[in-house]
């Protein structure tokens, strides 16, 4: 016998998240919150680009610094701190609106979709104009949304039936 007592899963209570499946449309409507979000996940991402290099050059040298560099030193800190949390937060509402960050230093994101019953998504990434781009889960490639997608607004339009166009 074993000690462990028997629990079902989740027994902590937590509601589990449920999968976010993304149509076309709904994807391309969400797009300008969306541009907005990673606009500030890249701009949290470029100050702490910044911050990090200064801040590891003054601990290196810390017992040598004077007043002002030490005053900076701790300053940088807390500059790091915020830009840490106005990162997390960014990613946190893109994660709300099932939409997953790909890349935190080129912009990209991925809304989860599905195409013919496997798992995939519609890529867009920082400067591109409009959702133009998907690509299933397990593979690297971009792929051009096909224009069958884009006249019926949805992936699931992509099986032609034999003997209809």
């Amino acid at each position: 016998m074993s000690n462990t007592p028997n629990r079902a899963s989740n027994s902590a209570g937590k509601p589990r998240k449920r999968e976010v499946v993304h149509d076309l449309n709904t994807a391309r409507s969400m797009l300008p919150l969306v541009r907005s979000i990673v606009s500030d996940v890249l701009a949290a991402r470029q100050a702490l680009d910044a911050l990090v290099p200064e801040q590891e050059r003054l601990d290196r040298n810390r017992r040598e610094l004077a007043w002002q560099e030490r005053q900076r030193r701790y300053q940088i800190t807390d500059e790091i701190a915020a830009a840490e949390r106005r990162w997390a937060a960014a990613v946190n509402e893109l994660n709300e609106l099932g939409v997953a960050l790909i890349n935190d230093e080129t912009g990209e994101v991925a809304f989860p979709t599905k195409v013919n019953g496997r798992a995939a998504a519609f890529s867009w990434q920082q400067g591109e104009p409009d959702l133009k781009h998907w690509q299933y889960a397990d593979d690297d490639v971009r792929r051009a949304i096909p224009i069958e997608w884009e006249k019926a607004g949805t992936v699931t339009a992509t099986r032609a039936r034999r003997g209809q166009p």
